[in-house]
């Protein structure tokens, strides 16, 4: 009867506490310009600035730019690639000939050059020691002097085209940076199928639809301003740009992955190295180069 007069859960033993199963972190999605898609925004504006500076310049000074970018994107190269025994030298040299015969002579400059190489390539790979390995050590300095300095190369011969060449080639670089940001923060927002995640895991077809968006009308956007550029040519050549920019940044990833590295340098500190920040443009120029001289030229 006492009971009765109480609530019963007064005299009941006391149960332990139930434990609540622990909640699954949620991915952490940004705005627009939040977090880190400011500050890689932060990060490329003085680049951005150097990039224009040299472009507006022009002739010998965008010349020497593009060696002196050259030889350091060869350098972050060859750092990965040290156990596999690059000739260095050979590349270099190759590289900066290639750059001076794009500047000074014409694409068949450029082509004789690139030939004129192999036998360099013949004269430092028989000085190696040990020999054992040599194809291989000649088969990555190629890839590196083919990587890093055929666009190189393309982006003189853009940059020299008569009248629009320097118009041109900053309209390609807008466009290919807003795809790159607007991938990066489309996906962070919205990313949720992921394309290649073992070679890039954060790349999602959410970012990649949203970073050709953005891209090919940042390019359309910049044509407005140009008289000479019709409204169909910057759709279409910002549509390439757009398009073949993540792929350049897939193929970085690739080598990347395959020599155990994250990033290829630490000249931007957490945000990688120079290559990290070119991957894309590497594919780019060269579209951009060829899709101005068929339809603007």
């Amino acid at each position: 009867m006492v009971r009765d007069l109480f609530d019963e859960e007064m005299f009941a033993e006391e149960s332990p506490p139930r434990e609540r199963p622990p909640r699954e972190p949620r991915p952490r999605r940004g705005g627009l310009l939040g977090g880190e898609t400011a500050k890689r925004i932060l990060v490329a504006i003085p680049w951005i600035a150097f990039a224009i500076a040299i472009v507006v310049a022009g002739e010998i000074v965008f010349a020497l730019a593009m060696i002196g970018i050259g030889l350091l994107c060869l350098r972050e190269y060859f750092l990965m690639t040290a156990p596999l025994r690059p000739l260095q030298v050979a590349a270099y040299l190759a590289v900066t000939a290639m750059i001076v015969a794009a500047h000074f002579g014409t694409a068949f400059n450029v082509l004789l050059v690139a030939t004129a190489s192999f036998p360099l390539l013949f004269v430092f790979g028989a000085r190696l020691r040990p020999r054992e390995g040599v194809v291989v050590s000649i088969s990555v300095t190629v890839l590196g002097a083919v990587w890093i300095g055929l666009p190189l190369v393309h982006a003189v011969l853009l940059r020299d085209l008569p009248d629009h060449g320097a118009a041109l080639l900053i309209d390609v670089l807008v466009g290919t940076f807003a795809t790159d940001t607007g991938a990066y923060a489309t996906g962070r927002m919205f990313g949720a199928h992921r394309i290649a995640p073992d070679l890039s895991p954060n790349k999602t077809i959410e970012g990649l639809i949203g970073g050709f968006l953005i891209g090919t009308m940042a390019f359309w956007f910049a044509g407005l301003y140009q008289d000479w550029l019709s409204g169909v040519d910057a759709l279409i050549i910002g549509a390439a740009v757009a398009a073949i920019g993540p792929v350049g940044d897939l193929f970085a990833s690739l080598v990347k992955r395959d020599l155990g590295r994250k990033d290829t340098g630490r000249l931007f500190g957490p945000h990688g190295g120079l290559l990290d920040r070119l991957d894309a443009v590497f594919f780019t120029v060269v579209v951009g180069y060829y899709l101005s001289v068929q339809l603007v030229y």
